[in-house]
């Protein structure tokens, strides 16, 4: 093998060697039951990974410390598994899901997060030593899958570039860093963990808003919530076009077929609609208008089959004509919709003599 080591260690060694696929077991198993925990509980992360330590590397941590290992039991990181997370509050999310599956060595473990003291700054990175308990994997001719510990690192990506960077200019150097790098370096990691918690306390006021706005949509209070990407979401969760669709699909006995809403978000914003108060207040304003043009556009026909779009489609069609914005502004409303062509301006064309003939416009 070509190492500097003595018998006790080359047995270590050996014994790596002859229980390599049992470490490619453990591997797999705790690969596949990390994404498991992971898409169970909707947790979305950076990276999951795993590796077996190289022989080269074990070889150099036997000739720096072999001396600390009676067997090659004592090595608690031949297997490392990784979960990167996006948020420091994931981290315990997923340790305590963790604890659900393998077994803790707690004495082993290790929370660098907590081993900092109030003038310190540094590596922060939650360390669990485990086991696979028999519960959740067992083949008898292999029991030293169940013995051999493995190592579960989490933390989030901030603290990996920390990670990464520290051990690559600091500890795995060999060089002692001269102090105005080693401030630097500490400046760099209280930036790392200020952002690490702004991230964090910006996503739990982000819930925390998307909560109140359901509150208030579920409550009917429209007038106070903003009009946007998050609310008009909340706002189509209570199906507010569904009572005006069903009443212009009847008119033909027509099937409604599911339609994507989130495009009407950005043309109300361009009439200027602030609040889901403007939307409530454009479906009363425009509500028997809209279902007149429907009817004049698919009652002498045989169409079976309407859009759920239909209704906001009219609708807003008719706040258009309301505000007298003409043939200009449906024009303008179909090219936002469908992309610019010289069709929308036929169509807008015809939308505005159907409304000049069932007397629809601001003064009606």
């Amino acid at each position: 093998m070509g190492y500097n080591l003595d018998f006790h260690c080359t047995s270590i060694i050996e014994e790596f060697n002859e229980n390599y696929s049992s470490f490619e077991k453990i591997k797999e198993i705790v690969l596949e039951q990390l994404k498991s925990l992971l898409k169970n509980n909707n947790i979305l992360v950076t990276a999951v990974e795993a590796r077996i330590k190289a022989e080269e590397s074990l070889a150099g941590k036997l000739e720096l410390k072999g001396y600390k290992y009676k067997s090659l039991s004592d090595i608690t990181d031949i297997v490392g598994a990784r979960v990167i997370t996006f948020y420091t509050d994931e981290v315990d999310k997923i340790s305590a899901l963790v604890e659900t599956v393998f077994d803790i060595d707690r004495h082993e473990s290790v929370d660098k997060r907590k081993m900092h003291e109030l003038n310190s700054l540094g590596y922060m990175s939650l360390h669990y030593i485990c086991r696979i308990p028999k519960t959740l994997y067992y083949d008898e001719k292999h029991p030293e899958i169940n013995e051999y510990r493995f190592e579960i690192q989490m933390r989030t990506a901030l603290q990996h570039v920390w990670a990464n960077m520290y051990h690559d200019t600091g500890y795995k150097s060999g060089v002692e860093i001269p102090p105005e790098y080693l401030r630097s370096l500490t400046c760099l990691a209280g930036m790392l963990e200020l952002a690490d918690a702004q991230f964090s306390r910006i996503r739990t006021e982000i819930n925390a808003y998307r909560r109140h706005v359901q509150s208030l949509v579920q409550d009917g209070n429209f007038d106070d919530v903003p009009l946007n990407g998050d609310t008009f979401k909340s706002y189509l969760e209570i199906n507010p076009f569904a009572r005006l669709t069903a009443k212009i699909a009847a008119i033909n006995q027509a099937e409604i077929y599911t339609d994507n809403f989130m495009p009407y978000l950005d043309v109300m914003k361009k009439l200027g609609f602030k609040t889901l108060g403007d939307i409530e207040k454009m479906k009363r304003e425009c509500a028997d208008a809209a279902y007149q043009i429907a009817l004049h556009q698919i009652g002498g026909t045989d169409l079976d089959i309407v859009a759920a779009t239909i209704s906001i489609q009219n609708l807003c069609i008719v706040h258009i004509i309301k505000k007298e914005l003409g043939e200009a502004g449906i024009t303008a409303f179909y090219n936002r919709l469908y992309g610019e062509s010289d069709y929308n301006k036929t169509r807008a064309k015809r939308i505005m003599e159907l409304a000049e003939e069932i007397g629809i416009g601001k003064k009606e």
